[in-house]
């Protein structure tokens, strides 16, 4: 038990630390070199394995790996220097091929202030606009987060090679454009940023949706998507109200997760789930979050979906829910936009606040959208509304559809419970 509770430190400490490593090392040998950044870390990690079996973990964990990965650096670059691995032109690279001044130049790198800017200028980099967002997901995965190609293949439910595939063409794309760890200023960095929120964002549905019931890789993926965003709070050059509300929004629903399935692993709607299993450390951090979110003058999505999940999580019962501040707020968000999904919530919220025949006229005036026609929680939907209605053969038709639109086997499992249920009413 003590070994296995190690190996889970370990591991943790691993994930936390990897995408920092690597960050500096790209920095330092450029991203035409970005497998050697990672071969590196491999073996830094793999000799700390090694050694913290059997001498424990150092009082400063952090500073043994960047300690270890720096020398590993060292010997590469002496050993390197008169070859053409390493371009030696860029201006703070030139330093390192002279032996008086190569340990010094090297050990800023390793400042923490320049570490931090290095892993936050590696999801930039990694957030470029000419790279899908998938790969960019994946890639944070891989590279920032220390998943293994098999990890991320299960967490994307798919299979290792086009995991690798992905990875390699990121890779290239980093080779060939010379991409560098870079926080961006001004403007740059307000528009950049709304990209990497929406990245971090994409990645704890990954880890939050119900597309696959292995709780600990979800977990994990949700964990190191609050880590992405911390780290971005934690750096007074992008802590803006938007990422505090991403992040409230992701603590909100982190904190509802363990009661979203049950031990057979079947769906749990919000209306049936057991709140005493909602972890209240996690609502108050959220809450805590929101508070800091709304203290700038910028409003972002964000910002309206943290505060529709606070109501949820303060709510003592489904029943007591204020369906009608949920209302006003999804209005507020389609003044500014209009999302074919959040009006779609909004037509679920008001057949909670006002019924189900006002939401059944509300989703006829989007029934022929062609996003929403391909979404199976649209057909979910009309099937709830229409079963609340007594039309229990219009409700069939609607949950079989939406069986049609999704892979989740979690979600299709809960569709054809219903319309078992159903069937015990039509016969």
């Amino acid at each position: 038990m003590e070994s296995q509770k190690l190996n889970t430190k370990i591991d943790h400490l691993f994930r936390k630390e990897s995408g920092k490593m690597v960050s500096v090392l790209v920095n330092i040998f450029g991203s035409s070199n970005l497998e050697l950044a990672e071969d590196v870390v491999q073996n830094t990690l793999i000799k700390a394995l090694e050694v913290w079996k059997y001498k424990g973990i150092p009082d400063n964990p952090s500073g043994w790996l960047y300690r270890v990965a720096k020398n590993n650096a060292l010997d590469i670059i002496r050993r390197e220097k008169r070859s053409e691995l390493f371009d030696f032109s860029d201006p703070k690279r030139q330093l390192l091929t002279s032996e008086y001044t190569l340990p010094v130049v090297l050990n800023n790198f390793w400042e923490s202030d320049q570490i931090e800017d290095d892993f936050l200028g590696m999801m930039f980099a990694c957030c470029h606009p000419e790279i899908s967002k998938e790969n960019q997901v994946t890639f944070i995965l891989k590279t920032l987060c220390g998943f293994s190609t098999k990890e991320v293949a299960r967490s994307f439910i798919t299979t290792e090679d086009i995991i690798s595939k992905r990875i390699y063409r990121t890779k290239e794309h980093f080779r060939k454009n010379q991409i560098y760890p870079t926080i961006p200023t001004g403007e740059e960095l307000e528009s950049k940023l709304g990209v990497i929120c929406s990245v971090i964002y994409l990645m704890f549905n990954a880890g939050y949706s119900a597309s696959h019931n292995n709780m600990e890789v979800r977990e994990e993926v949700i964990s190191q998507a609050l880590f992405l965003g911390k780290a971005l709070l934690d750096n007074e050059k992008t802590a803006y109200p938007e990422v505090y509300a991403l992040m409230a929004v992701m603590c909100f629903h982190s904190a509802r997760l363990k009661s979203r399935s049950s031990d057979k692993d079947e769906q749990i709607l919000l209306a049936n789930q057991d709140r005493s299993l909602w972890n209240v450390e996690l609502i108050n951090l959220g809450l805590s979050y929101l508070a800091k979110a709304n203290e700038g003058d910028r409003i972002s999505m964000y910002h309206y979906e943290a505060l529709i999940a606070r109501e949820h999580c303060i709510s003592p019962t489904y029943e007591a829910t204020n369906w009608t501040a949920i209302l006003a707020i999804y209005d507020q968000m389609l003044t500014h936009k209009f999302d074919p999904i959040v009006y779609l919530n909004r037509t679920l919220a008001l057949m909670e606040a006002e019924g189900p025949k006002k939401a059944l006229l509300e989703m006829k005036k989007v029934a022929e959208n062609k996003h929403l026609k391909k979404y199976s929680l649209f057909h979910a939907g009309l099937g709830e509304i229409h079963l609340r209605l007594n039309e229990y053969r219009k409700a069939k038709a609607c949950l079989n559809e939406a069986i049609l639109l999704t892979n989740s086997l979690t979600e299709k499992a809960f569709l054809e419970k219903k319309i078992k249920e159903l069937n015990s009413k039509l016969s």
